[in-house]
């Protein structure tokens, strides 16, 4: 018969000793890690929830960087619409400084207003990073062509100057009186009318009234429309008549001629005749040449603004509007500028939609926020027309009429600079920017929190309590360290040490 040895390691020792050796490494990687497991199969039924919540956290931390960006681009948008305004009420305040005509036809006001143009124009083609902020969903594309191109022209391209100098001969007409018609006068009688039915262009008569004793006034009637004024006796000193037109960018003036018996008469007067004829022609000649110094100050001013808002004004279904000419001083419509003949100011996407909705981004589960901009937007335009306008006009010291050109171009910049009402303003983009920014900090905050409860489920779910583990590695050392000892003397034992001598 056999008998096995006592000294035999048994089996189930040694992998015990195996075991233990692996709770004591698992316990060491978790007090080194602060982790129950290394990997999500260590987790056991808890890896599912780890696997969610890592998922949720991650989206956070995305949320916040889309956040950052964001703010980024927005604080950059808002700092560049803030000094466009400021340069916008720079040349606002240049129009107080007395009119002095320098070498170049211009004030010191408007030579800085062309610097404060470019200006403005480089600002609207910002970069963050590699994306143009002012050019809606082409944020490749600079928002703007040069200042340059835009007020000189590009080869055969027509800049704003050209658009201007042709819509104000098209405006005052071959005859320099607004496309107006006064013939000499017809016995007693004295007439005006348009000159063409329809046409865009000059002074539109809006009406007419008469304080002239004896006189018989009728119009605007016809087309196109004319008043007539029928003098069956000569006035009283001081009786008056008033001509009131409609100017082409929306304004509107009146001329007032009063009666009197001075020879020759002051300006706004004519003098009473020998008898009602001859007071007509009298009436005749102050009115024409009431209509002509109009022209050459209000009606000039009001075509520089229209020419202003036909090449300024484009977007996705609008390109920039030029005089159907030559010639241009007997032209009777507007034509749309090609890309071959017409510099197009604003380079970037056109469309019809909403500014804003160019640029959205996603800043939580349910809640997006718009912050694009364009640059053709009416609160940026407006402020871009209007420089340029004062920017481009000039003046010479022989003209009569210029420092009266130049009062009427300022009385209508100095309004439209002041954002008129029911007009988008620079200030209007900002605040919706701004909502934009409070939407985001918002979602930030509740971000924060949701960040901070998820962590903390997370850390319950896969971390481990530093005292505990640490006890529970001491109990197995001890444990260990016991079974080795153990183990030891089982391997020196034999059958022998059972006999005794």
């Amino acid at each position: 018969m056999s008998v096995g040895g006592i000294g035999s390691t048994p089996s189930f020792l040694t992998q015990s000793l195996v075991d233990m050796r692996s709770q004591l490494d698992t316990l060491q990687t978790q007090l080194g890690t602060g982790k129950k497991s290394t990997t999500y199969a260590g987790l056991g039924v808890d890896a599912g929830l780890v696997v969610g919540l890592r998922g949720k956290l991650s989206a956070i931390s995305g949320y916040g960087d889309t956040i950052t960006n964001v703010g980024t681009r927005i604080d950059l948008e808002n700092s560049v619409l803030q000094q466009i305004d400021s340069l916008g009420s720079s040349v606002q305040s240049a129009q107080s400084d007395p009119f002095q005509i320098g070498a170049n036809g211009q004030t010191t006001g408007q030579a800085s207003a062309a610097s404060q143009l470019d200006e403005a124009l480089d600002l609207l083609n910002t970069q963050s990073g590699d994306r143009y902020l002012f050019s809606g969903r082409a944020t490749d594309t600079p928002a703007t062509a040069s200042t340059d191109q835009i007020l000189n022209g590009n080869g055969a391209q027509a800049g704003f100057k050209q658009v201007l100098a042709e819509r104000n001969q098209a405006d005052l007409g071959a005859n320099g009186l607004g496309r107006l018609v006064i013939p000499p006068a017809s016995g007693s009688q004295v007439s005006l009318s348009e000159d063409v039915a329809g046409s865009p262009f000059g002074f539109k008569l809006a009406g007419v009234n008469s304080t002239l004793t004896g006189a018989t006034v009728s119009g605007p009637t016809g087309s196109p429309a004319g008043i007539t004024v029928n003098l069956a006796s000569n006035p009283n000193p001081g009786d008056a008549i008033n001509f009131s037109f409609n100017l082409p960018d929306g304004t509107s003036e009146k001329l007032t001629l009063t009666a009197t018996t001075d020879s020759p008469p002051a300006a706004g007067q004519f003098t009473i005749g020998a008898n009602a004829a001859a007071t007509a022609t009298n009436l005749q000649a102050a009115l024409t040449t009431g209509v002509s110094t109009l022209a050459s100050t209000s009606l000039s001013a009001a075509s520089a603004m229209a020419a202003a808002n036909d090449f300024f004004n484009v977007d996705a279904g609008q390109p920039p509007m030029r005089v159907n000419g030559p010639p241009f001083d007997t032209a009777t419509s507007l034509v749309a500028g090609t890309p071959a003949n017409t510099v197009t100011w604003y380079t970037g996407e056109m469309g019809t939609d909403s500014a804003r909705g160019t640029a959205v981004a996603q800043v939580d589960d349910t809640l997006s926020v718009s912050y694009g901009v364009r640059a053709n937007e009416q609160g940026i335009r407006s402020t871009i027309e209007n420089m340029a306008v004062f920017a481009s006009m000039t003046f010479s010291p022989s003209d009569p009429n210029a420092a009266g050109r130049y009062a009427a171009l300022n009385q209508r910049l100095g309004a439209a600079l002041d954002n008129p009402p029911g007009q988008q303003s620079i200030q209007d983009i900002e605040s919706q920017l701004a909502d934009a920014q409070t939407t985001m900090q918002s979602a930030s905050d509740r971000q924060q929190q949701k960040q901070s409860t998820l962590q903390g489920m997370l850390d319950s779910v896969e971390g481990i309590s530093q005292e505990d583990v640490a006890s529970q590695l001491l109990t197995l050392q001890t444990q260990l360290q016991a079974s080795l000892q153990t183990t030891a003397l089982l391997h020196q034992m034999s059958l022998v040490n059972y006999i005794t001598t």
